[in-house]
This record gives C-alpha cells, structure tokens and sequence, in this order.
C-alpha cells in the first residue's frame, strides 16, 4: 500500500531528534528538546493505530498480538544485548535485579535498582512501556462499535490524567500509568478522525503549524525553558497536523530517504545509545560539535544496521512479509 510520506517523515526526525538528545548529554552539548521527538512518536502511534484499525477491522486479540510482534522482539533482543554488557562490565553503572529484569521483559514499568527511576533495563524502554498501555487501552475500544471509540478512549486517558493531578500519587507505577503524557495518544487519534474526514487544515494553515511548531521546539531549547506534555505536547499536535495537511492537499515533496529513515525509525530508536557509547570511546578528544556530529551519524547507521540485520529479518520470520502497520491508503482531501 501508499506511504503516507507525511508521518514517515515524522517518524525520521522523532527518532533523530532523539538520537541527537543522547549524543549530545553524552558528549557535553545539551541538546534536551531533543527528548521532545517521544511526544511526536506518541501523537504519531496514536494517528497509526486509529487510522488503521477504522480502515482494517481487527479483534481486539488479534490487535494486541499484530503489535507485540512489531514491538517486542527486537526490544527485548536490545534489553538482552544491555544484560550481557552489564554481566561482563561493560556497562559498569547498570545494577541488575531479577525483578527488574522480568518487569522490563514483560513492559512493566519498575523502578530501576541502578537509580530509583522508572527506568527499564533499556533505559529508552519507558517510552514502549507506555506504548503497549497505550495498546492495552485501545485493544479494549475494540470492543465498542467504531463510533464510539474515540470516545472511550478520550474518557479513559482523561479520567486516568484528571486522577493523577488531584491526588498526585506517591506510588510511581500508579504516578506513570497517570502522567499526563498519555494524552499524547488520544491526541493522534483525534488527527486521525480529522484526517479520515477531510477535515484538516489548507496546506498553508498546515505549513504555518509545522513552522510555528518547531520555532516552539527550538524557542524552548535556546530559553533552556522547562518542558513536558503540556508543552511539547501541543507542539507535537501541531506538527502532525501541519504536516499532513501539506500532504493531504497533494503539496508534500516525496524524499524516498527520509521515508526509509522513517521505516527504520524504530530500531534508530532502540540502538542508536550502543553506538554513542561506542563512538564516545573511540573518538577520544574530538571537539564537542564534531563529536556530536560524528555520534549522531554512527548512532543512526547502527540504528539502520539493526533495522536491516534485525528488524527486517525478524518481522519476515514471525509474519512471513515485511511488517506493514503504518502503512495504509493516503486519502487525499481537495
């Protein structure tokens, strides 16, 4: 089927911009709005999974097994990479519990034994600790007749976020499950519903989003302001829509390299921290800027290795043909 271009691109600059906060805290050079590519691949996962499920329905079973396959296996190969580095001292600060170990195994969120955070062994797991909550809650809208869906999952995730702000629980698996990050999702599924409807902005009110948007990342990141869901959320929101907007009105440019960054976004993501640490080691005393720069292209090459070495193979092996879960028909809107 179609790529839809607009959320591959989306996609590639999440994951980059990721790879970009790491390799920056690492080698001196705070790039933190970079963390901020989380809140667009959780508006995006959102987007995906509701524009897909309205357009192939699915049982709810079916979903959450469709999802594991995509998600887990190279997950729990990386968490198994960082449990034979810690056993041999490679990771020299990574303290391994037995608990720890399965929670993070099975996506639940537990407090590390190496620092007190709600971190699994992969330290960058957190975030598909949310995505399969996030899986877990739609799966059971699946249930419910389409129309009310959203709906559900609306009153769900907002109800879980207005708990969580009046009484500000002190347990931090009950604080995790009701940070207001979740939000991020109904977001995308809201979008979704606007993209399914032609009810998105004109292709110059999108464009006017998507500037205005990363002006916001960047605005944050020169002030050194704080930031969370409750900003970088919203900017995540109008990215999204600024950037399908553009496509839906046939104005999008098609840069077939960006939408490979964006196939192999996930194993970008999952990897890319190995190889800083490589780099970091081996670069010795390079410049700042330059360090961060080499880091960021070794991180993503790692990422795309995995991708082709791992990913690709593993998702042929458990499914017989190439994972397709984010690509559905464009629908263009006049």
């Amino acid at each position: 089927m179609p790529t839809l271009y607009s959320i591959q691109y989306l996609r590639a600059l999440a994951a980059l911009a990721v790879v970009v906060f790491h390799a920056g805290e690492r080698g001196g050079l705070h790039f933190t709005i970079g963390a901020a590519g989380v809140d667009v691949f959780f508006v995006v996962s959102g987007f995906i999974m509701m524009a897909i499920s309205d357009s192939r329905p699915t049982r709810p079973m079916s979903f959450l097994r469709n999802r594991l396959l995509r998600i887990a296996p190279s997950y729990w190969a990386a968490t198994a990479v960082m449990l034979l580095g810690a056993v041999i001292g490679l990771f020299p600060n990574l303290r391994i519990g037995l608990t720890h170990t399965l929670a993070s195994f099975l996506f639940i969120p537990m407090q590390s034994p190496s620092n007190g955070e709600m971190w699994p062994v992969l330290v960058q797991g957190w975030t598909l600790n949310y995505e399969i909550f996030f899986y877990v809650v739609f799966a059971a809208t699946l249930f419910a007749r389409p129309g009310l869906r959203l709906a559900l999952l609306g009153s769900i995730f907002g109800l879980l976020t207005i708990l969580g702000m009046l009484f500000r629980p002190a347990d931090p698996l009950v604080a995790f499950y009701t940070a207001p990050v979740i939000l991020e999702f109904v977001a995308g599924a809201v979008i979704a519903k606007l993209w399914q409807r032609g009810a998105l902005p004109p292709a110059s009110l999108g464009a006017v989003m998507a500037v205005l948007a990363l002006a916001g990342f960047a605005t944050i990141q020169i002030l050194r302001m704080e930031f969370g869901p409750w900003t970088c959320g919203p900017l995540a929101v109008m990215l999204v829509i600024g950037a399908l907007a553009i496509e839906t009105r046939g104005k999008l440019p098609q840069f077939p390299a960006l939408a490979y960054l964006g196939d192999s976004s996930y194993s970008i993501y999952l990897w890319h921290t190995f190889a800083i640490s490589v780099a970091l080691k081996a670069a010795g005393s390079l410049p700042p800027t330059l360090l961060l720069i080499v880091c960021v292209i070794i991180g993503t090459l790692a990422g795309i290795l995995a991708y082709e070495g791992l990913e690709r193979p593993l998702q042929f092996l458990l499914r017989g043909k190439r994972s397709s879960l984010w690509r559905f028909p464009i629908r263009r809107r006049a």
